[in-house]
């Protein structure tokens, strides 16, 4: 089964970009997502978040995360970055 995410980069509580991304990566689906979002962060020209437990939890909990200020080394030029699995998969995401 192959993975699609939806990336969004929100600012002003206003999306100003967003891509779907996918992976075929059916072994492993960790993989799998961190490919997807680093397609994203390509596509968007940002940095690669990282993850933090709230994120993790989210994400096991609701196939969806947001990453803000905090997760980034850098500044950013938006509010939030969130991704959200569009095709639902019964898999947790462990680091």
């Amino acid at each position: 089964m192959m993975i699609r995410i939806w990336g969004k980069v929100i600012r002003n509580n206003k999306i100003i970009l967003d891509e779907v991304a996918t992976s075929d990566k059916e072994e492993n689906y960790e993989e799998a997502v961190k490919d997807c979002i680093n397609e994203l962060c390509e596509k968007f020209d940002i940095g690669k978040p990282y993850w933090l437990e709230t994120n993790i939890r989210d994400f096991n909990k609701r196939r969806k995360t947001t990453f803000n200020n905090d997760n980034f080394i850098e500044d950013i030029e938006f509010d939030r970055f969130i991704v959200e699995v569009l095709e639902e998969e019964d898999k947790s995401f462990k680091f």
